[in-house]
């Protein structure tokens, strides 16, 4: 099959929402209606024991939360659909801001009782800013739900973006019978006892049969007046305009009980982009070049447990990648071999031989990758957009096992460099101080450490404002600011001048003061 249409047939997208809008649980339908599996596993439930199989790490199984951005992969319609889900929570948004820089498309979730909440807000504004094509699933309509007109009007309102219903609810609540699909005009339900199988399919193309009548009663008749209204309101869906980013087609469903999730995946497949060019500093890069280029927006540290395995993830974004042929790691200028590259479901790994723009594969790693790294075949290209945080919250952190003082500075090392946190060591006392963008990164952390390396820590309040790197051409005035600063300087993993400031007025103190100096508030400059 020639590289263009192997191009065409990836759908490569990330879900994002808000927390317990059901991402992960959609993100679960959908591999079960695409066949990768057979039963799905439930979020949080006391009756599915089985667990989401993008939630594979202990504490998302314990928690029922992502904590970490899964990247899934399977066959539907004709296309390779490459699923990243990600972490809805905010302290975890460094992660899924990452992801959003290798998907060529996004689903946003919203809970049908909640409306649009902050952190759906943050995410469509990336969205927006990169000009991303998105999609709008409402989820839980088979619970308490505010009026679907309300909800169309909010998500315009919220997202700044026009929406384009092409599904309708039938119901709400205990009384929700399923959503007619305005795309390809069916109305589709499923008979089930079981939530985590499909069920028996009850599909309708004609909504003057009486039997569809007689399944929808009492709502034959609201349901008439909707359609007619959205008719009025809403022209015919254009593919352009969704994919310039200037509408979201929507659809309403309960992920849980199946409804709506095969309507979304089957327009999906059918108007979603395929992979496009990506932005380099120096130039474009196109899917259709015949070298390949590619960037890591993602290292997993433990992939496996058992092997300590350490996993950079690199999306593909032109040409074709091949096993076991040498690439240029283009930060160090080494030639690099991939002898077992892998795709993955969740923490599922399988061994591939090649893979085209738009996939997303698995390489392991010994420390050679940094996230934002470059994979050539010899340019010396650095992709554009993939963001860097400054820590908000800051904490010192020791080792409560003397006994496991390596297997705490191992696994400090490598969970670092998943760049979900930073550690910095003060340079007046030695005291390592771990920084994140979220305060559940903490418990994340001291759980990783404990149940992957064996290692025990503790904390200890450590207050600050901003952690700033320094930069000067200006050796003297550098070193009349260390005499002066030494209490409140550290360096981080790769040994570069930190400036902790303990609060706003310190800073712009500092920055009046020695205006010589550059202070920079992330470590990408």
């Amino acid at each position: 099959m020639k590289l263009q249409e192997e191009i065409e047939r990836r759908r490569t997208f990330a879900i994002v929402s808000h927390p317990d809008a059901g991402k992960t649980t959609l993100t679960e339908k959908f591999l079960l209606f695409g066949g990768a599996i057979n039963v799905a596993g439930a979020v949080k439930s006391n009756k599915i024991k089985k667990t989401a199989t993008s939630d594979f790490m202990e504490i998302e199984k314990q928690r029922g939360i992502s904590v970490a951005t899964s990247v899934m992969g399977f066959e539907y319609g004709g296309k390779k659909i490459n699923i990243l889900d990600t972490p809805g929570h905010q302290d975890f948004a460094e992660d899924t801001f990452r992801t959003l820089t290798a998907a060529d498309s996004v689903i946003i979730v919203v809970d049908a009782a909640k409306g649009v909440e902050a952190q759906t807000r943050k995410l469509m504004n990336v969205c927006r800013m990169r000009k991303t094509p998105v999609m709008v699933f409402v989820n839980k309509m088979d619970r308490p739900a505010q009026d679907p007109f309300e909800l169309l009007d909010e998500i315009e309102r919220e997202l700044e973006i026009h929406v384009h219903p092409l599904s309708w609810p039938i119901g709400m609540g205990s009384d929700f019978r399923g959503v007619y699909n305005r795309f390809d005009q069916t109305f589709r339900s499923f008979k089930g006892i079981s939530k985590q199988t499909i069920g028996e399919l009850v599909e309708y193309t004609d909504l003057k049969d009486p039997k569809f009548r007689k399944h929808i009663a009492p709502h034959e008749d609201r349901l008439d007046e909707e359609l007619e209204l959205i008719e009025g309101v809403y022209p015919d869906f254009v593919q352009a305009d969704y994919l310039d980013g200037k509408t979201a087609p929507l659809f309403f469903g309960s992920a849980l009980n199946n409804f709506g999730v095969r309507d979304i995946l089957d327009c999906f497949v059918q108007v979603a982009p395929s992979p496009g060019p990506v932005e380099t500093e120096t130039r474009v890069v196109k899917p259709d070049e015949g070298k390949l280029s590619g960037f890591v927006f993602k290292i997993h540290a433990n992939m496996d447990p058992k092997h300590r395995d350490r996993l950079a993830f690199i999306k593909i974004a032109s040409g074709k990648f091949e096993r076991n042929k040498g690439y240029t790691h283009v930060r160090s200028g080494r030639q690099v071999k991939f002898s077992s590259p892998t795709s993955f479901m969740a923490e599922k790994k399988s061994v591939i031989d090649v893979a085209y723009p738009g996939d997303i594969v698995g390489v392991h790693d010994t420390g050679t990758f940094k996230i934002g790294d470059s994979v050539t075949e010899g340019e010396k290209i650095r992709f554009n957009g993939i963001p860097s945080f400054s820590p908000e919250l800051f904490r010192y952190v020791e080792n409560a096992d003397p006994m496991k003082f390596k297997q705490l500075a191992r696994g400090l090392e490598q969970l670092m460099d998943e760049g979900v946190a930073q550690l910095f060591v003060s340079v007046a006392n030695g005291r390592k101080i771990i920084g994140t963008v979220g305060a559940l990164q903490f418990d994340v952390i001291q759980y990783r450490l404990e149940h992957e390396y064996g290692a025990k820590c503790r904390y200890e309040q450590f207050s600050m404002y901003k952690a700033c790197w320094i930069e000067t051409d200006h050796l003297e005035k550098l070193k009349d600011f260390r005499l002066r600063k030494y209490q409140q300087l550290a360096t981080d993993k790769e040994g570069r001048e930190v400036y902790m400031a303990e609060s706003a007025y310190n800073l712009q103190m500092a920055q009046d003061k020695f205006p010589e100096i550059k202070f920079h508030f992330n470590s990408e400059f």
